[in-house]
C-alpha cells in the first residue's frame, strides 16, 4: 500500500550509505531502502530499523531528532515547520483524490478476476498454496512411500532419501507396526473420584448402515489389539457415529459421564501463536504426524475396563488411550515434552501429535532429522507416512502457512472471500457491507476502504 492508501509497485531494494545532520552532527550509516513507484510529498520515510541503527530519539512535537556520535557528543537534526505542514496537507489531499477514484481501482474489482488471467505482478497479492510434494519409494514394499519437497537440489534429495531409508522403522505402515510406548515411561490414568456413582448408559438404536460400520471398525480395532472384549463392565458407554467431510463414518465413544468424574489435568499446552512464530522463517522444514497418536499410549491396567463401550455383538474396552477421554491431549503433550525436551525450541516444535523439524541451513537438515528419528525410535513412537512431508520450504502447521519468508495466509481459510464475485445490484452490496461489518475489527481504516460500497 502506498502513502495515500493506493496500490503501488515495489521496484526493488537498495542499500545506501546515508549521512544524517550537518557540521559537527554528521553521522553515516547503511540504510536498506524499499524503492516504490508512488506519488508523495515525501522523498524518504525512515522506519524503526533505521532509527534504531542510528540510535535516534525523535520528538514530533519539536520536529527534532537526536542521536549519539562516536566522540560521545549528541547530534541534532531539526525539521522545517513550513515544509512539514505542506507535506502533511499534500498527503491529505492525495488521500482524498484516491478515495474519489477508488471505484476505478483494481482493488475494488479483484473478486471478478480469473487467476489464470492475472499477470505475474498482479498475482503477487494472492495467497500461495503449500509447496508441492512428490512421493518417493523408500522401502521394498509398494506401500512404503513418503513425500518430499520438489524444490530440493539433486544432492539434497539423494541425501534425504538415504536418511529416510535408514530410518524406515520409525514409520507405521499399518496398525500392526505399532509396538506402543512402554507403560513404565508413560501411560494414561483416569483418576476417577472413588465416591463417584458408576454410570451405565442405555443402549441407543442405530440404523443398519451405522451398525455395519460399527462392526467393521471394531473388527479393525480388535485385529490391531487396540480393544478387547470385556464381560461384566461397571462403566459402559454408547458408540456415536459422526460423518466426516469425506462422507465416511467415524466411530466415537460417548464418554460424557466418565469425563465428568475425572479431575482435569492442568498440564500446560504450548501457545500456538508462539509455536508458529518459532517455526517460521527457516530454509527447510519437515512436517510429521504420529500414527494414530493417542493409540500409541497404553491405558493403565486398572482403568482399561472403565473405558468399556457397547455394540450389537459384544462389549469392548480400550487397551490404549482412546479419543474422547478427558486429559488425553495433556497426556500426549506430556509424552512429547519428555521425549523431545532437549530439542524443543532449537530444531523442533511440537503440539500434541503435530511436529515440525526446522533448519536454518539446508545442510543441517539431515542431522536434525536423524536426531528426531533417534528419539522416536528410542521410545517406540511411530509416524504416519501419509501425513508427513520432508524437506519442504513451505507447509501447513496448526492451520497456518509456514514459509522461509515467514507466516503467510492459508488459502483454505480465505477461500470463501477469494471465490466471491463483485456485487451486481443494491441488494448484493448490502449483503457485502453486512459481511464486512462482522470483520471490521480485522481491517484498518475500514471506512475509507468501504466508501465505494457505501456510495
Amino acid at each position: 500500500m502506498g502513502f495515500a492508501g493506493e496500490s503501488v509497485e515495489i521496484i526493488g531494494y537498495v542499500d545506501l550509505r546515508t549521512t544524517f545532520g550537518e557540521g559537527e552532527s554528521l553521522k553515516t550509516i547503511v540504510v536498506k531502502y524499499i524503492v516504490v513507484d508512488a506519488r508523495s510529498s515525501y522523498n524518504i520515510i525512515l522506519r524503526r530499523p533505521t532509527l534504531n541503527g542510528l540510535g535516534a530519539v525523535t520528538s514530533t512535537a519539536h520536529l527534532c531528532m537526536k542521536y549519539p556520535l562516536e566522540d560521545g557528543h549528541v547530534g541534532v537534526v531539526k525539521g522545517d515547520q513550513v515544509t512539514a505542514k505542506k507535506c502533511y496537507e499534500d498527503s491529505l489531499r492525495n488521500k482524498g483524490a484516491e478515495r474519489r477514484k477508488a471505484p476505478e481501482d483494481l482493488r475494488c474489482n479483484f473478486l471478478d478476476l480469473d487467476p489464470r488471467s492475472l499477470s505475474k505482478d498482479e498475482e503477487e497479492w494472492r495467497p500461495k498454496l503449500a509447496e508441492e510434494v512428490k512421493e518417493v519409494q523408500v522401502g521394498g514394499e509398494p506401500c512404503q512411500k513418503v513425500r518430499i519437497g520438489t524444490t530440493l537440489s539433486r544432492e539434497m534429495e539423494e541425501e534425504l532419501k538415504c536418511t529416510l531409508r535408514k530410518n524406515l522403522d520409525v514409520f507405521a505402515w499399518s496398525a500392526k507396526d505399532m509396538p506402543r510406548i512402554d507403560p513404565n515411561f508413560i501411560c494414561h490414568r483416569l483418576a476417577i473420584d472413588p465416591m463417584a456413582k458408576v454410570v451405565q448408559q442405555r443402549k441407543r438404536k442405530m440404523s443398519v448402515e451405522k451398525q455395519k460400520v460399527v462392526q467393521e471398525e471394531t473388527h479393525k480395532l480388535v485385529k490391531a489389539e487396540f480393544i478387547r472384549e470385556v464381560k461384566y463392565p461397571t462403566w459402559l458407554a454408547n458408540v456415536v457415529m459422526v460423518k466426516k467431510p469425506s462422507r465416511k463414518w467415524r466411530m466415537c465413544t460417548n464418554y460424557t459421564d466418565l469425563n465428568k468424574v475425572c479431575p482435569k489435568d492442568s498440564y500446560p499446552l504450548p501457545s500456538i501463536d508462539q509455536l508458529v512464530d518459532n517455526a517460521s522463517g527457516y530454509d527447510l522444514l519437515s512436517f510429521m504426524d504420529a500414527y494414530s497418536g493417542y493409540n500409541q499410549i497404553r491405558m493403565h491396567l486398572e482403568d482399561e475396563e472403565k473405558t468399556a463401550f457397547m455394540t450389537d455383538k459384544a462389549n469392548y474396552c480400550y487397551r490404549v488411550m482412546a479419543f474422547g477421554l478427558r486429559n488425553a491431549g495433556a497426556t500426549f503433550q506430556r509424552l512429547m515434552d519428555k521425549v523431545f525436551k532437549s530439542l524443543i525450541g532449537r530444531t523442533i516444535e511440537v503440539y500434541v501429535d503435530d511436529m515440525v523439524v526446522k533448519s536454518t541451513k539446508e545442510e543441517d537438515h539431515q542431522d536434525n532429522l536423524n536426531n528426531v528419528f533417534d528419539l522416536l525410535r528410542r521410545h517406540d513412537i511411530k509416524l504416519n507416512p501419509e501425513k508427513c512431508s520432508f524437506g519442504v520450504q513451505a507447509g501447513k502447521f496448526l492451520g497456518f502457512m509456514l514459509t522461509r519468508r515467514g507466516i503467510e495466509v492459508n488459502p483454505e481459510k480465505c477461500k470463501a472471500i477469494m471465490d466471491m464475485r463483485s456485487p451486481v445490484d443494491a441488494k448484493e452490496v448490502q449483503k457485502l457491507t453486512g459481511r464486512i461489518a462482522s470483520l471490521i475489527r480485522f481491517l484498518s481504516c475500514s471506512a475509507d476502504k468501504n466508501l465505494p460500497f457505501f456510495q
